[in-house]
């Protein structure tokens, strides 16, 4: 098939790579000239572990093409995927929509023939329903209907190739037999692997991508609520955290304490939740949401509280090293990273910050220029008063405690991810305090 992703960012272009992959003939769109350019040679604009090497297979073999062109775009494909970002509103919790409904005015603005516009934008519910008159209303095709559906993603970054070759299920919110045969079509290699596909309405379809998000959310928030609960007790919230994993009801995914959750997508998504459930009337829908969020925020703010405590109740004249500023592994992505997060809040009291992440510093850069940087992590290391794991690479998590703690002016940890081993670094002269776990 013939297909055009619209949107090239962190989802569009690890959509379009993953369906010239699977055999479709792809054009992407986006209105920023320099990104076209890069993706067109075959680079990312971002770091995902697999992706260049699915956009030079498939740019070679003719497959994938990318243009800034929505008529070129609508000449081409008979199948058009909605791709672009929907951020928070400023000043507000809700989902600003407004990349959204450029892009369909655009498109249907465009088609002169008949096509299927498929939404895979994370937007509040209802939207589907708006749109779909939009387009009805600005498409003027002389023969065949536009139809539109919503196909919702569920991508983890640093596993997004996977995630979208082979998903744990696909959901089609469509109102017509016609729109779900197409959709079925398009992801017939994927669905020939046994994927297990749900077809819903467009509200449904909508709210399956914002309430997963808001239950995983709800996981991370209850484990680190836990983890205050067992400081407090002098229990151990890994081992805690680990029985209730083996219940089947619960499972260990997204059961375990540490920093929190960032990202491009669950704070957003779970405040946009709240916003939605508000205007619609889901006042304890709302409630809930607001304390899954607050207790995510407040667990940096006690982060903080716990290094001050660390460095002899006040920062100033003390060198804090922060290991990470991508908000999870594996990733580039900054966007409302804990790690940064804490980092710019101890220099707001009177810290200096040094930073370290194998991926991110670009872009933790561009957000806060006033950070100081490190090239390697011994020299973030280098005459510090505490580190901070912030971020659990692989890097850190494996590093030698014993050369580490020659390089520092107190050799003391915070680990807020609960990755290293306590007993190494203990026996290696530090002082270790990890949130949720037994003080030494």
């Amino acid at each position: 098939m013939k297909i055009s992703v619209i949107g090239t960012g962190y989802l569009g272009a690890v959509h379009a790579a993953c369906m010239a992959e699977i055999g479709h003939q792809v054009i992407g769109v986006d209105t920023d000239a320099g990104k076209i350019a890069t993706l067109a040679a075959g680079r990312t604009p971002f770091f995902e572990p697999g992706l260049a090497e699915l956009l030079q297979s498939n740019i070679s073999a003719g497959r994938l093409s990318f243009t800034t062109s929505m008529a070129e775009a609508t000449a081409f494909a008979d199948v058009h995927f909605i791709c672009v970002g929907t951020p928070q509103q400023a000043g507000s919790y809700a989902a600003d929509l407004r990349y959204v409904d450029e892009v369909v005015t655009q498109l249907a603005l465009h088609l002169r023939r008949p096509a299927l516009v498929v939404g895979k934008s994370t937007v509040p519910v209802g939207t589907a329903t708006r749109l779909k008159a939009l387009v009805a209303k600005l498409a003027h095709v002389d023969e065949g209907p536009v139809e539109l559906a919503w196909n919702p993603e569920f991508l983890r970054e640093g596993f997004a190739v996977q995630d979208t070759l082979r998903p744990d299920r696909l959901v089609f919110g469509v109102d017509s037999d016609a729109s779900e045969a197409t959709l079925r079509e398009v992801y017939q290699p994927i669905l020939d692997l046994g994927t297990t596909c749900i077809t819903a309405d467009f509200a449904t379809a909508e709210l399956v991508k914002v309430a997963a998000n808001a239950f995983l959310a709800t996981k991370i928030s209850f484990i680190n609520a836990m983890a205050e609960v067992c400081e407090a007790a002098g229990a151990d919230v890994t081992v805690l955290s680990n029985a209730l994993g083996h219940d089947a009801r619960i499972g260990h995914r997204f059961l375990h304490a540490g920093l929190g959750f960032g990202g491009g997508c669950l704070p957003k998504d779970i405040r946009a939740f709240r916003a939605r459930a508000g205007e619609i009337g889901a006042q304890e829908a709302l409630t809930f949401l607001k304390e899954v969020d607050e207790i995510n925020m407040r667990l940096r703010e006690r982060t903080v509280d716990v290094a001050k405590a660390l460095v002899g109740g006040s920062f100033l004249s003390r060198t804090v090293t922060v290991l990470g500023a991508a908000f999870k592994p594996d990733s580039d992505d900054v966007r409302d990273s804990p790690a940064l997060h804490i980092a710019a809040l101890m220099q707001l009291k009177g810290a200096s910050v040094v930073v370290h992440d194998p991926e991110a510093m670009p872009n933790a850069r561009k957000l806060f220029p006033t950070l100081r940087y490190a090239a390697s992590l011994d020299e973030a290391c280098a005459d510090s008063d505490l580190v901070v794991l912030a971020t659990e690479w692989p890097l850190y998590r494996d590093a030698d405690p014993e050369h580490l703690a020659g390089l520092t002016r107190r050799p003391v940890m915070l680990d807020t991810r609960n990755v290293i081993d306590l007993a190494g670094w203990r026996g290696a002269g530090w002082q270790v305090r990890a949130l949720g776990r037994p003080r030494a």
